[in-house]
């Protein structure tokens, strides 16, 4: 047996934490979408998945994968149980690689973990706002077991059914998207819809967060297919190259039929097109060449924008669409490779019908997606509905816009629109000074309250408020968060061409303690700030005794 090569090996642990890195992105990215109260128990769904599917995978989810084939092609043997008794680095993997690897069994173990760890985790962005924390978690152990194992062995063992059948799946657009897509069908038939959808919206609570987590899946994703065949040489980088121009093609296609749809070119249509195009070079990535690389990004970002539709026509309510982007794009993928395959690029792939190998390599490629598709929605409902039965699955409706609080006692943030407002300061220490002192009023002295409405936009700058305020005469400003009825209802743009009717609109509440000589310049510059005066009050009042 050849000595590990401290390349490769190398290359394979990087990769591996690259994925890694990708789990915490999934939740960056789904987290940034949901509503505010339902922040953390997003992040966390995620983030368990780096703790049940490890152990899972480690005690017996790796030997049912890439044990010694059991004799069926279906799972391996439990050889491996626990890891207790490694043999010899792994075999040559006829997805993967030419020739000997030899890189340490442990860092293949490693690397395909992080592969076992975020493809349940997909399923969380489906079901945002309806998932019972403890239900996840036995979800999550039992799937990575009895669903992703046995499919990971098909295609990734030399012994599973489909490798020797021909069906090809570089990096998972099968063995991740494909499977994880067909779970969300099934998991979604078991917790069914939020509340009024599809007629209520949900707006994100955070766009920067969920681009931070794009790049973030942007970047792993050069190990989630760079690390693929296991060497660090030519197939990797061409590997790593196929993946950034999908992304980068589909990203263009995405944002171009936003603005001709629905008038605007968007931050979030420019990582869902570029999260689609990583999705469907995936299977392809180490199979085809540059030129067809972009040419599948674009079909990606063009299919994968129109398949947003797919949850309306199906009525399964996928919050955040990854039936679109994921499901299809694994699934249009794992056929592009069918046309676009070139021997060329990787002597163990084939050749496509553009290429001149006929149409054989295309029915393979269709039957390892209907085999996938139903292996997991089946067995995927079964556990769904064997977990709703035992300890529920699904929350109880009137904690589905309240599960920070419901499952953590806690909230994501505690920032209000007072706080956001602009104000003079500077970058260093400043030593503590009283606040410039208002005129004093004897106590028991009669004066006014005033309560006026203004629109947060002409009120933005905090100093310029109270300054003026003060002037006029106020003794004490206050101001506080507040929301008013319209008669015609707002129409909001949300991500992905959704829109919803806002019938409350933001305002600011104002509150003046004035003297009564001072109520008529107080009214003035409230009117100046767009105050209306049928939504102003003047209220006596009598300063309380300190």
């Amino acid at each position: 047996m050849s000595a590990p090569n401290a390349g490769d090996t190398a290359w394979v642990l990087v990769c591996a934490g690259l994925v890694l890195f990708m789990t915490p992105g999934l939740a960056a990215f789904y987290g940034g979408m949901v509503r505010t109260r339902n922040v953390l128990a997003m992040l966390q769904q995620n983030m368990i998945a780096l703790g049940v599917v490890s152990l899972t995978w480690v005690l017996v989810g790796y030997t049912i994968a890439f044990g010694d084939d059991a004799g069926s092609g279906l799972f391996g043997n439990l050889e491996l149980f626990g890891l207790t008794d490694l043999k010899v680095p792994p075999a040559p993997n006829l997805h993967v690689v030419d020739g000997r690897i030899t890189i340490p069994t442990l860092a293949f173990v490693l690397f395909q973990m992080m592969f076992a760890v975020i493809t349940p985790a997909l399923v969380t962005g489906a079901t945002a706002g309806r998932l019972r924390f403890g239900g996840w978690v036995l979800f999550l152990a039992v799937w990575s077991i009895v669903v992703y194992a046995p499919i990971a062995h098909w295609l990734w063992h030399p012994g599973g059914w489909l490798a020797k059948f021909g069906t090809q799946d570089w990096a998972g657009g099968l063995v991740v998207h494909a499977s994880a897509g067909a779970a969300v069908l099934a998991v979604l038939l078991v917790v069914g819809r939020r509340r009024d959808w599809p007629h209520t919206a949900a707006p994100p609570n955070s766009i920067p967060l969920t681009i931070v987590g794009a790049g973030i899946l942007w970047f792993g994703w050069f190990g989630f297919n760079g690390g693929d065949g296991l060497q660090a040489n030519g197939l990797a980088a061409q590997a790593v190259l196929n993946t950034h121009l999908a992304a980068a093609a589909a990203m263009l296609v995405w944002l171009a039929l936003e603005r001709v749809t629905d008038g605007h070119s968007t931050v979030v249509g420019a990582v869902s097109g570029a999260v689609a195009g990583l999705a469907t070079v995936t299977p392809t990535a180490g199979y085809v060449n540059a030129a067809s690389a972009v040419a599948i990004g674009a079909l990606a970002g063009l299919v994968c924008h129109f398949a947003l539709k797919l949850k309306y026509l199906l009525r399964l309510d996928d919050a955040l669409d990854v039936l679109a982007v994921h499901f299809v794009g694994g699934m249009l993928g794992t056929l592009l490779l069918g046309l676009f395959g070139n021997r060329g690029v990787n002597p163990l792939g084939a050749d496509g019908l553009f290429l001149g190998g006929g149409g054989g390599l295309l029915w393979r490629q269709l039957v390892g997606v209907v085999s996938v598709v139903a292996f997991s929605f089946v067995l995927t409902w079964l556990i769904a509905a064997g977990v709703q039965a035992l300890i529920g699955l699904r929350v109880p409706p009137a904690d589905q816009e309240r599960l920070d609080q419901a499952q953590q006692g806690a909230d994501a943030y505690h920032l209000g629109g007072v706080t956001s407002l602009t104000a003079p300061g500077a970058p260093r220490r400043r030593t503590a000074a009283a606040p410039a002192g208002a005129p004093a009023v004897p106590p028991g002295q009669r004066v006014r309250v005033v309560t006026a409405l203004l629109e947060p936009d002409p009120a933005a700058n905090s100093a310029d408020l109270r300054d003026a305020l003060l002037r006029a005469g106020a003794i004490s400003v206050i101001v506080s968060d507040a929301a008013v009825a319209t008669t015609t209802p707002q129409a909001s743009l949300l991500p992905r061409g959704y829109w919803q009717d806002q019938p409350l609109s933001a305002r600011l509440r104002v509150t003046v303690l004035v003297g009564a000589e001072g109520v008529g310049a107080v009214l003035d510059e409230l009117d100046r700030m767009g105050a209306r005066r049928s939504d102003t009050f003047v209220q006596e009042a009598e300063r309380v005794q300190p």
